[in-house]
């Protein structure tokens, strides 16, 4: 990670403060193109971290239709990776997506508080599990988990398992802590194999 990206992001309150500040359309809603602008697209991370925190929010994440976008944007911005793009394209229709101010608000503040418990937990360690080989590692297993979230719609509580696993592989690849990536593809496998047995 670089200086630059540690500046655009300081950890997960400081992203649920630029979601926040995030600009409002006459209509009271908040596009996703906003909430990404207002959070800076510079890091894998941080791309991670918008859709992650987002299906994990109350009030945002139970709204129908809301973890396939994400899964969506998650699959597009990990199969860039996976291809070897350094730059993210999205679409604008994506982009235009938007959810209502007084919901989003209303959910930001009730995270706000176990978010700067959660940073206080971030570190640097296991480093080989977000550098080089380990980013891809975790693109892949992001773009798994984004292939089974529409199916998670119809499996209560599960889409939030998936929100809470993008949102702890953004964290530790924004805060270089392998820790929490490890954590994330044991979350990710429970949640997965959860899906299947509800549905099989």
């Amino acid at each position: 990670m670089t200086e630059r990206q540690q500046q655009e992001l300081a950890g997960l309150d400081h992203l649920l403060e630029r979601i926040g500040q995030a600009p409002r359309r006459d209509d009271e809603r908040v596009q996703l193109g906003d909430m990404l602008t207002a959070v800076g697209q510079g890091s894998f991370g941080s791309l991670l971290l918008v859709p992650g925190v987002i299906t994990l929010l109350p009030l945002v994440g139970d709204i129908p239709g809301v973890p396939t976008l994400m899964a969506i944007l998650v699959l597009l911005v990990a199969g860039q990776l996976l291809v070897g793009r350094r730059t993210f394209w999205l679409p604008r229709w994506l982009l235009k997506r938007s959810v209502s101010r007084a919901k989003l608000d209303k959910a930001v503040t009730w995270m706000r508080k176990p978010a700067r418990a959660i940073d206080r937990l971030l570190k640097p360690r296991l480093t080989w599990l977000t550098q080089r080989a380990g980013t891809y590692l975790v693109a892949l297993f992001c773009f798994l988990i984004a292939l089974a979230m529409p199916l998670m719609e119809v499996v209560p509580f599960s889409a939030n398992g998936a929100g809470l696993a993008l949102m702890m592989f953004g964290l530790s690849l924004m805060a270089n802590d392998g820790l929490w990536a490890l954590l994330a593809l044991i979350l990710t496998g429970g949640t997965v194999g959860g899906v299947a047995y509800a549905l099989l």
